[in-house]
């Protein structure tokens, strides 16, 4: 179901000073409930943000600038919508705060009230280019011919226990609000029977033309390697392309670990 009544594909004022107000929350409930998804859920994760374009102003009325990185847990019932972020960030642009700490409290304190649960935030000023652990199964040939999700292409052998690592580049989702893509990055690392990696890619690839957020679309592909694969150990980490100077990078895992915010060669 489409959602409504979002900033995300409408016209709106981008506010110049401290708006609160402007972020909305999206209720995980619903894309969760498509999925049948139980309580309590089969995986923890976060969903890591990167905005790129943060500036505010100092006591002097000097402009300071900073990478803000936001995780927000999984368990949160709340996703907080893109574009209101987008705006919410934007509204510090002349906004004054002495200590970039309280600049870095004030966004943690809204953020939390709208995602309705606590939300790590961090400054920085670098983020250098990595790459994803493991082996990338992109240049593998295979025919693709399924653009819907299609778990059922997925395979694995029970007969061959492996612990490995899987990447992929060719993710690809439309927003289900706009319908703009949304391309990015994918890990799979598991434990349990062997993923058929040529299975894995023709899976990945029928995302897209997909209509689902980021956050959606991992913990179905979560779901759908579960129970498909039947792996002892599974983690999913997205790594999108920023839109609006913002990337969200979703992970899901029912290891416990957490996840390294490594910026890739595309974001």
């Amino acid at each position: 179901m489409k959602p409504t009544n979002l900033p995300l594909g409408s016209e709106t004022d981008y506010p110049q000073k401290y708006a609160p107000e402007v972020l909305c929350p999206v209720p995980r409930a619903q894309a969760r409930e498509a999925l049948g998804l139980p309580d309590p859920l089969p995986f923890s994760g976060v969903d890591i943000w990167n905005a790129w374009e943060l500036t505010w102003l100092d006591g002097n009325g000097l402009p300071r600038v900073a990478t803000a990185q936001l995780t927000v847990p999984a368990a949160s019932p709340h996703l907080i919508e893109s574009k209101s972020l987008k705006l919410y960030l934007g509204s510090f642009a002349m906004s004054r705060y002495r200590q970039a700490r309280e600049l870095r409290a004030t966004i943690a304190e809204d953020l939390a009230a709208c995602a309705g649960a606590d939300v790590e935030v961090a400054l920085d000023g670098d983020m250098p280019a990595g790459s994803l652990p493991g082996r990338c199964i992109d240049q593998l040939d295979v025919a693709c011919d399924t653009w819907e999700v299609a778990p059922g292409l997925l395979a694995a052998d029970p007969g061959e226990r492996v612990a490995e690592s899987l990447h992929t580049h060719l993710l690809r989702s439309l927003c289900p609000v706009t319908g703009q893509p949304d391309i990015g990055s994918l890990l799979v690392s598991y434990e349990g029977p062997r993923i058929d990696p040529g299975a894995l890619l023709r899976y990945v690839v029928s995302f897209r033309q997909h209509n689902d957020f980021h956050e959606a679309c991992v913990e179905r592909i979560f779901v759908d390697i579960l129970e498909r694969c039947m792996p002892d150990k599974l983690s999913v980490y997205a790594r999108y392309q920023r839109r609006g100077g913002i990337d969200i990078n979703p992970f899901r895992s029912n290891t416990g670990e957490k996840p390294q915010n490594l910026r890739l060669w595309r974001q």
